[in-house]
């Protein structure tokens, strides 16, 4: 196993409004637009070069995992195509509680860290979202600072 600098961790987001609540009033279901932040560490990191070119970058797969604590509580296990170790895509399953509510699901995302203004995109794949998560919907970005690896979901 071979650690690297996750590409996942490039890009802010701002932290959530104070008291936003992740559930509509007098519902069962998330409200839309709710902002929930965790923070997280990678425990596994799995990467096997599959082009090696004398110049340009090397083109990886990476297996990551993950263990999240706070309002996102569990853990997941991603598969990520890099480029260079400056951008990357992936496929994330998570397991455990968003909220309080506990399921699996699904992210897909990716970043790109051009050194100047690093960014990550990402969402919620409709239709993955298991048990108390089931009909999860929003976006998914992932920031790291000196405060340590944060997630932030935006739910839609």
């Amino acid at each position: 196993m071979t650690q690297s600098t996750d590409p996942t961790l490039a890009a802010g987001t701002e932290a959530p409004a104070p008291g936003t609540e992740p559930f509509a009033p007098g519902t069962e279901s998330f409200a839309s637009g709710s902002e929930i932040t965790a923070e997280f560490e990678v425990t596994g990191w799995d990467e096997r070069a599959y082009d090696e070119p004398a110049e340009g970058g090397t083109l990886a797969r990476v297996t990551v995992r993950k263990a999240f604590r706070g309002a996102v509580d569990g853990t997941s296990v991603a598969e990520l195509l890099t480029a260079a170790n400056r951008a990357y895509v992936a496929s994330e399953r998570f397991t455990g509680s968003i909220a309080g509510r506990h399921g699996s699901v699904v992210y897909q995302h990716g970043g790109v860290d051009d050194a100047e203004n690093p960014r990550t995109f990402g969402h919620i794949v409709p239709g993955t979202a298991t048990g108390d998560l089931a009909g999860l919907r929003g976006t998914i970005t992932f920031r790291h600072d000196d405060t340590g690896h944060h997630v932030t979901l935006v739910l839609g």
